[in-house]
């Protein structure tokens, strides 16, 4: 090893040192692929301090190999040296964390091959190693070799390729990082749309009924084609849970599943947003935008409401379902799409085409298959299905231990017409998860629209006599049903004497045999 020379370096060689650190620093701030960027600093420290041979080594944490990950000038012999750590000065840097300097590579054994002095290398050529690290753990090497000179200051360019390993180490970390983060995203994006494909398979909806049951079958049947299907039911059915449905369970279950909700976009609007637009097609279009039919490219579109498209969309969404080729706004070149359309709507479309707000022959395109899902007053049955099904999402929601819905309860949520179907179910249940203070959900704890039948044209005057009754029947039958039918159990469960417990039993007219199991 050479001390440091007593020469100092020119202002000349100041600059340069710095101009090549701006230039090494800007080829691996520049892009994540690490190769070329090292391929590129490596050509820089030839260039600008005549580098004879560069070559960064890096170590594989998983197998603790090293191998060349850059070199530059190595078409000589000494190219296909292998490296292991603790073996040679390059193995010695790498374990010990600290450079090595080799003033004549001809005195080093190891490194006489490599580029010290001999009959194909007839000049003398100094070798350094500095350690390439990342958070303070050497994971490899710079080596670079340069032509001997007399005047060299050593422990002065150390220090330089010094720095400069420290930029690859720091180039290094970022470029590990973000392949870290790649690839968990890849991992939760995998996850997700595992997720999403198990959400919206048929066992994930709510319903076994007969007219569901024919529901399903009809999914089933349109899912793995590529046949556009109108949904068609009452608001609150589920018919975008419906679509989501065939999307999920068809061949193009891998592309985008676009939704545009046409009720709630203005006539102004709508044709931009399914289209796009250039870029000038209209005050405050800077860029050229694409429409919700180019983003759903390969997968599948679903339209909302479609009843509520304006006439002049109509005719464009008529073209597209024909031809499958639009104009984006304001353009003249036609974009070619290849793009499932699912379509629901609650409104009566016949009715529609009568009054002339909805074109006959875009009917006619629409509905090549259609399915209708049934409001929840025909599908009785599916009402407690769906209602433990909220009760157990919204307890989990807003962490409550609630663990049942209480018979009285039940029969009123039965005897409901729901005129908001499942979405007023739902609604319901998160309300009664939210007033509920104890374990089960009882009458009382439903809206008053449930309890008076004041939707359904039944209201009737409750006195506070009858109301208390009907709280008191209400805890005794559910007492019941916990103790099996067992009245001495029950009368302990609500704190009150077997006596007194019988008495109410037969004042209120409770069938306490029913609840024997």
């Amino acid at each position: 090893m050479r001390p440091a020379g007593r020469l100092e370096e020119s202002p000349t060689q100041e600059i340069l040192k710095l101009t090549t650190l701006l230039q090494v620093s800007q080829s691996l701030s520049g892009t994540l692929d690490l190769k070329a960027a090292l391929h590129e600093v490596l050509a820089t420290l030839a260039r600008h301090h005549n580098a004879v041979r560069t070559i960064v080594i890096l170590l594989n944490k998983e197998t603790q190999e090293l191998h060349v990950e850059a070199s530059d000038g190595t078409g000589r012999p000494g190219q296909h040296t292998r490296y292991k750590i603790g073996e040679g000065v390059v193995g010695k840097v790498i374990e010990s964390g600290k450079p090595i300097v080799v003033p004549k590579m001809s005195h080093e054994p190891s490194l006489a091959q490599a580029g010290g002095k001999s009959d194909q290398h007839p000049e003398e050529c100094s070798f350094f190693c500095v350690p390439v690290a990342v958070d303070r753990q050497t994971v490899g090497a710079l080596c670079v070799t340069v032509k001997f000179r007399t005047d060299r200051i050593y422990e002065r360019s150390t220090k330089f390729f010094g720095i400069v390993g420290s930029v690859i180490g720091q180039a290094l970390k970022v470029q590990r990082l973000v392949a870290a983060q790649h690839k968990r995203l890849v991992t939760e994006n995998a996850r997700l749309k595992q997720e999403l494909r198990e959400g919206y398979d048929f066992s994930s909806i709510i319903g076994n009924s007969g007219p569901m049951r024919r529901v399903y079958e009809a999914v089933a049947q349109v899912a793995r084609t590529n046949t556009t299907v109108l949904v068609r039911g009452e608001s609150g059915t589920g018919k975008e849970l419906i679509a989501q449905a065939i999307h999920y369970n068809s061949l193009r279950s891998k592309k985008p599943f676009v939704k545009v909700s046409c009720g709630a976009l203005p006539d102004t609007l709508i044709e931009s947003e399914l289209f796009g637009y250039e870029k000038g097609a209209f005050t405050g279009a800077h860029t050229t935008k694409k429409g919700r039919f180019e983003l759903a490219e390969g997968g599948s579109l679903f339209l909302d409401e479609i009843g509520d498209v304006h006439l002049s969309t109509q005719i464009k969404l008529l073209r597209v379902l024909q031809e499958r080729e639009f104009e984006r706004l304001g353009g003249t070149e036609p974009v070619n799409v290849n793009v499932r359309l699912i379509a629901a709507t609650n409104k009566d479309l016949e009715q529609a085409i009568a009054q002339g707000s909805f074109r006959e022959d875009l009917f006619y395109r629409l509905n090549v298959f259609s399915i209708f899902i049934p409001p929840l007053r025909e599908r009785k049955p599916d009402v407690l299905l769906l209602a433990d099904h909220f009760l157990e999402r919204f307890a989990s929601e807003h962490g409550k231990d609630i663990r049942r819905i209480s018979t009285p309860a039940i029969d009123m949520l039965t005897a409901y017409h729901w005129p908001g179907n499942a979405r007023e179910l739902q609604n319901v249940i998160e309300r009664a998860v939210l007033v509920c203070d104890g374990h089960v959900v009882h009458a009382h704890h439903l809206p008053p629209t449930l309890q008076t039948a004041e939707a359904s044209g039944t209201v009737m005057s409750v006195s506070l006599t009858d109301a208390l009754e009907a709280y008191e029947k209400d805890l005794l039958q559910d007492a019941l049903k916990s103790a099996r039918g067992n009245r001495a159990k029950a009368a302990r469960l609500v704190r009150t004497t077997d006596r007194i417990f019988n008495y109410r039993v037969r004042k209120l007219g409770i069938d306490w045999k029913r609840f024997k199991g």
